[in-house]
């Protein structure tokens, strides 16, 4: 399976924030945003993954990660000129991702909760269809709503609406057989003039092979597009490494408990690293698998 991270779009309900740098190179407590939906393709085993996202800020990310093999990745960038709707990522990635299955992740989404690795691998082990996240919020109406029967059997979709149906919202992260190449392309635009992840999901839905994981409460899913909400998120990060003495998102220890890289080459990272508190915890970790 291959991976999309999106990171484009204007962020302007960040501004003045987003004046000159992209939204998901913004700190969320100790790390680039974008390292949160990177660390989440890494937890369901995604190794070969594309960023997109607007030309002047690609090579930002190309000097964060370079070609990812500090990390046991493959990563490639592409560009997305405009923000066209979330859909067009499987247009502009359609060679990248070619005969595989695909997840995509918004680069602005957080999660966080025991068993996600498990919950992401399943996922990914799906041969047929799409599977999708939903998470029941108190106000739903800027997010895609996902319709309920009594059965709590998913049979309706919405994109924003006024007056939801329910308070399942659907995150940003979504898992696709190959077939979604051949959807995105056939898309025509929405009223607001995008190309609809939405729509996607729909098609599968009526297809009778759209799977939606419901993330209870021992999950946490955060969307960092406002002031609000991205304090909020470094507020929270920062009390789960505070209290538990481990980092969200490290993708350093994720590529090596999830055998990707060694421990020299893990080790050799954090001897090229200039010293801080984030260094400290790389050592915290060697320290730990030495002494196993």
């Amino acid at each position: 399976m291959k991976g999309i991270i999106l990171a484009g779009g204007n962020g302007t309900r960040l501004y003045p924030l987003t004046k000159v740098i992209n939204k998901q190179l913004l700190p969320v407590y100790d790390k680039p945003m974008i390292y949160y939906p990177l660390s989440i393709l890494m937890l369901a085993g995604i190794r070969e993954i594309l960023i997109i996202s607007s030309p002047e800020f690609l090579p930002y990310y190309r000097k964060l990660f370079a070609n990812g093999a500090d990390l046991g990745l493959k990563l490639e960038y592409a560009e997305q000129q405009k923000p066209n709707g979330l859909a067009e990522s499987f247009i502009i990635g359609r060679k990248f991702v070619g005969s595989d299955n695909v997840a995509l992740i918004l680069g602005d989404n957080i999660f966080f909760g025991q068993g996600i690795s498990k919950l992401l691998k399943n996922a990914c082990e799906q041969p047929i269809g799409a599977n999708i996240f939903a998470y029941w919020v108190a106000d739903p109406r800027p997010y895609g709503v996902a319709v309920l029967d009594e059965h709590k059997k998913v049979i309706g979709l919405e994109e924003k609406p006024e007056k939801p149906q329910s308070n399942w919202a659907v995150t940003g992260l979504y898992f696709y057989d190959n077939q979604v190449l051949e959807i995105a392309k056939n898309l025509e635009r929405s009223k607001r003039g995008e190309f609809e992840i939405t729509d996607i999901n729909k098609t599968y839905l009526e297809k009778g092979q759209l799977h939606v994981n419901f993330m209870g409460r021992g999950y946490a899913w955060l969307d960092t597009g406002t002031h609000e909400a991205l304090l909020q998120a470094s507020q929270f990060v920062e009390t789960i490494e505070s209290r538990q003495g481990f980092k969200i998102a490290c993708i350093e220890e994720i590529a090596l408990r999830m055998g990707f890289i060694s421990l020299a080459k893990f080790n050799k990272i954090s001897n090229q690293m200039s010293p801080s508190a984030y260094n400290e915890y790389l050592k915290k970790i060697i320290n730990e698998f030495e002494s196993q």
